[in-house]
């Protein structure tokens, strides 16, 4: 009976991150677009951080996720992009600055850009846009396996979010890892987002 059990538990834990991940598939199938112009005109696109090469530039992921939120501005689906990512864990690390130098490049005005330094997590991006800069709309800009998260978690956040899907390079082998990656993550953003739903409930 006590193996039993054990192995009842064991597949709780198991299947439980699955599910998080399948019900944040199903909650956000209905926001997220794959074409630039198919996404609702939204004021402000929220673009996340994806990480830096060692000298600095924007890894494949991050550069492309800027290059979609310069699209979005470009077709005039946004007016301004919020640039949010880690820029104060080391002083040589800023996300935030090397994706508005590209942003700049691909012809997005200086007007037109909020950076960011906070957003060391989704969470905190999406918090932050909403409680910190005022935003209560947004087109969340990544790739499409962490939008299923991230449009949940600005939801949850209050804000009105669709997602893009910035998903413009091969991005080999490691895109397996990142998909892996997101199933105990969706059970982290799951009970966050519940959370913080249950705060903003309290403060009404």
């Amino acid at each position: 009976m006590r193996w039993g059990c054990i192995g009842v538990l064991i597949a709780l834990i198991a299947v439980t991150p699955v599910a998080a991940r399948l019900f944040l598939r199903l909650y956000s199938r209905h926001w997220i677009y794959e074409s630039l112009e198919e996404v609702p005109s939204r004021p402000v696109a929220l673009v996340l951080g994806a990480g830096l090469r060692p000298d600095g530039s924007p890894t494949a992921v991050l550069a492309d996720r800027v290059r979609a939120g310069a699209a979005l501005y470009h077709l005039g689906k946004v007016e301004r992009l919020l640039l949010s990512g880690d820029g104060r864990s080391s002083p040589n690390y800023n996300e935030p600055e090397a994706m508005r130098r590209l942003a700049l490049r691909l012809g997005v005005l200086e007007t037109a850009l909020w950076v960011d330094p906070e957003g060391m997590r989704t969470l905190d991006s999406c918090w932050r846009a909403r409680e910190v800069f005022g935003v209560t709309q947004v087109v969340v800009v990544s790739q499409r396996f962490h939008l299923d998260r991230a449009v949940w978690l600005c939801a949850s956040a209050g804000l009105d979010a669709v997602g893009l899907a910035a998903d413009r390079s091969r991005y080999g082998p490691r895109a397996i890892w990142w998909n892996l990656r997101e199933i105990p993550a969706s059970l982290n953003a799951l009970i966050e987002g519940l959370r913080m739903r249950l705060d903003r409930m309290g403060n009404r």
